[in-house]
């Protein structure tokens, strides 16, 4: 049986079939979540132009998404499984439409960070409860699948909102009503759709946040935390300050230049997790750091010399590391923690990541003004090599040690 369908409502349809709009249902609409919270990152400029915006500012509406992301994450992540996955999604989809609506009403700073608040738990409630809709729809595939919406719609949000900005009408606003249509629809087609889930006992109490590393898991996460770090540390500055630093390192002006060279960094991302998903973690990380490295090396280079293409080369490399380390970072970890322990070691490996997200590109934020957003830049980039190397050597010890263990053990 592809997918266990709790409440069959239309009965007419086989079953199968139910799974599979299921399937193309949740990828779609995680998707959607994802270009949602995008789009806003080619339009930063605009709106610096137009409220006179800090790049502490630019930083500060970014972080306020990642923090209400997580909060979402800790406290309703696993709601879905009391409740059902419908009702959840529901409420993260009308969440979705009232933060899409904030941003077209938004006339100051103030109201861009409301709108990323509600974005952000939106997004929080959406991650998890889509996710395990889409194991439950496709248990083969799902994996896969969850894996590469979050990179593709990433792509799409930003490519996106940066065509429309440059080529169509009301450049602030037409992306996000496309969104706040699809988020719409979606929302009035979830009810078309089969309930995966059961009710439950235990709603209240699985909105206390659990946040838990199993002790065979530590070392592992630990090794890792280096290169983890740099590699959503790179994400958050490019959905936050790229545009902003394209413009004074280049001096190019073009949203849609700024927006390229962020969706390439995603797209890169979203086709290394599709075409790597069969290698080894361990190679895929070793595969992942090295490139990260070389290409924020690269991508710095192209800084300094007012390269738009040498850029673009070393983002498409960041981007192919920045996905193999993803990959092979959960592919690790997971296979170490028991069913009943993953919850807890996802959590905390999401919370590591996200403060990584956001609070090294608010300190960038923070000391722009005063060196300089092309200085801040480079000393941004020479942490994420350092971490991303420091990382590779810690798992390369390892392995020696537990080589020389084992020889002396025989």
């Amino acid at each position: 049986m592809p997918c266990a369908v709790v409440v069959a409502d239309a009965a007419t349809i086989p079953l199968g079939e139910q799974c599979r709009s299921l399937t193309v249902f949740g990828v779609v609409t995680a998707v959607t979540f994802a270009a949602s919270s995008s789009a806003p990152t080619p339009l930063y400029r605009l709106y610096q132009d137009e409220f006179g915006l800090s790049p502490f500012v630019l930083t500060l509406i970014f972080a306020v998404y990642v923090f209400s992301l997580l909060s979402a994450l800790l406290t309703v992540g696993s709601l879905s499984d009391y409740v059902g996955r419908r009702p959840i999604i529901f409420a993260a989809l009308l969440l979705n439409a009232l933060a899409m609506y904030l941003f077209i009403a938004s006339g100051s700073a103030a109201g861009l960070v409301a709108a990323r608040i509600v974005q952000g738990f939106a997004n929080g409630m959406a991650i998890t409860t889509l996710g395990a809709a889409i194991l439950d729809a496709d248990r083969e595939r799902g994996p896969l699948f969850n894996s590469v919406t979050a990179f593709l719609g990433l792509t799409i949000g930003v490519a996106g909102a940066a065509i429309l900005a440059t080529y169509a009408p009301d450049p602030e606003q037409l992306i996000y009503v496309v969104l706040l249509v699809l988020t719409i629809i979606e929302a009035a087609l979830l009810w078309y759709l089969p309930e995966t889930a059961s009710k439950r006992p235990g709603a209240l109490a699985s909105l206390r946040p659990r946040v838990h590393v199993p002790p065979h898991a530590r070392q592992a996460l630990l090794l890792l935390t280096p290169v983890n770090i740099a590699a959503w540390a790179l994400g958050g500055f490019y959905l936050s300050l790229m545009p902003s630093l394209v413009r004074a390192a280049t001096g190019q002006v073009s949203l849609l230049v700024g927006g390229a060279v962020v969706a390439i960094l995603m797209f890169t991302a979203t086709i290394a997790v599709v075409t790597q998903r069969r290698l080894a973690a361990e190679r895929l990380l070793v595969i992942g750091t090295l490139l990260l490295a070389l290409g924020v090396a690269t991508t710095l280079s192209g800084v300094r010399l007012q390269m738009v293409a040498l850029m673009m080369s070393g983002t498409v490399v960041a981007g192919w590391g920045f996905g193999a380390a993803f990959s092979g970072i959960v592919r690790t970890l997971l296979p170490l923690a028991a069913a009943d322990e993953r919850a807890g070691l996802l959590a905390a490996f999401y919370v590591e990541s996200y403060l990584a997200f956001s609070l090294p590109a608010i300190l960038v934020g923070l000391v722009a003004p005063a060196l300089g957003l092309t200085l801040a830049a480079y000393l941004y980039g020479s942490a994420v090599l350092i971490l991303a190397l420091t990382s590779l050597l810690a798992v390369a010890l390892e392995r020696l040690r537990l080589k020389a263990a084992a020889g002396s053990a025989k």
